[in-house]
């Protein structure tokens, strides 16, 4: 039976475990191949994906090109399109936030266009814009929606102070935050809003960019954007390194990976319906799928989490996501 879950207060039946294609960002991770990303689309339909997330930031809108190509060859309504905007480009390829009424207007037609679709699934704002008012960038949002351009809309990286205050102004129901075992912040104020308010959870980077891959012993160098990112260095990637491969014993048990485990605690939190991850080859997602629907015990569960707090602390957002 395919694994489904409700999207909030959206309605939308959606997988678990969603396809995320920020790797398409080449100034982040390189170069990657196309033909090894369409393929592993393709394998995530085969295992039962159905929810895919983009950006227009992500390889300047070569992300929701690649994405546009895959689902050229499916049937629309066998997917759930996620993508974002926040960002002006210029022609010297440099950027700054820009959330104006025309402007998110004239992303979002290139954004369809892009995707080859009339309508987007879920449409985010990626970041803050401070100086557009939030009454303003609601009254496009909702002014798409009524066109029938989008149908739901929500936020990404944005605190709660922000995303309270938004949703003031209109039915924003999605939030997508950075969220993953190593990084639990916003447990204490986000999540627990988001349970309250039925609004559609999807956290991205649950693997912690790989880190709780289980793939590292904490004496890799990097070349993609990680070479910078103080959880990829030193005693900290040493320690959360050797706590990621320390869950073996337990996925073993469990007849899972461990990314495999990871994804399946991330996913018993009551907040969360979806755990966006960061995909660059089939066998990546066939392994991330598997995750869903399986479930581990109270007990395990509150193990992982101890075995993850490191130093007697949790480690925070240093070094997250840059957009």
């Amino acid at each position: 039976m395919t694994n489904r879950v409700t999207f909030g207060a959206t309605g939308l039946q959606v997988s678990p475990v969603c396809f995320g294609t920020w790797q398409l960002s080449f100034r982040f991770w390189g170069d990657l191949p196309k033909d090894e990303i369409l393929r592993a689309m393709r394998t995530a339909l085969d295992e039962g994906v159905n929810f895919f997330d983009t950006a227009d930031a992500y390889g300047d809108g070569y992300g929701e090109t690649v994405l546009g190509e895959f689902l050229a060859g499916v049937r629309r309504e066998d997917v759930v399109i996620c993508t974002k905007v926040a960002n002006h480009f210029n022609p010297d390829a440099s950027r700054y936030l820009d959330l104006s009424a025309a402007h998110v207007r004239q992303r979002c037609e290139i954004q369809l266009q892009r995707l080859g679709i009339d309508t987007i699934d879920v449409y985010l704002l990626h970041m803050a814009d401070p100086l557009t008012s939030m009454q303003e960038v609601t009254g496009v949002l909702d002014s798409l929606r009524r066109e029938g351009k989008i149908r739901h809309y929500g936020v990404s990286n944005h605190t709660i102070e922000r995303f309270r205050s938004l949703r003031k102004f209109g039915a924003y129901t999605v939030c997508q935050p950075p969220y993953s075992l190593l990084a639990r912040g916003i447990e204490d104020d986000l999540l627990p809003y988001c349970e309250a308010e039925n609004i559609g959870v999807m956290v991205y980077s649950p693997i912690h960019r790989g880190l709780l891959s289980g793939k590292y012993n904490g004496s890799e160098t990097f070349t993609d954007f990680r070479k910078h990112n103080p959880d990829f260095q030193g005693e900290r990637f040493r320690q959360a390194a050797a706590a990621a491969q320390g869950l073996k014993p337990m996925a073993d048990r469990y007849g899972m990976s461990i990314t495999q485990l990871v994804l399946a605690a991330t996913l018993m939190h009551p907040a969360i319906q979806v755990a966006v991850v960061g995909i660059k080859t089939p066998a990546q997602i066939a392994e991330a799928a598997k995750a869903m629907g399986r479930r581990i015990s109270s007990e395990d569960w509150h193990a992982i989490r101890a075995a993850l707090t490191l130093d007697g602390g949790r480690i925070r957002d240093a070094g997250g996501k840059a957009k």
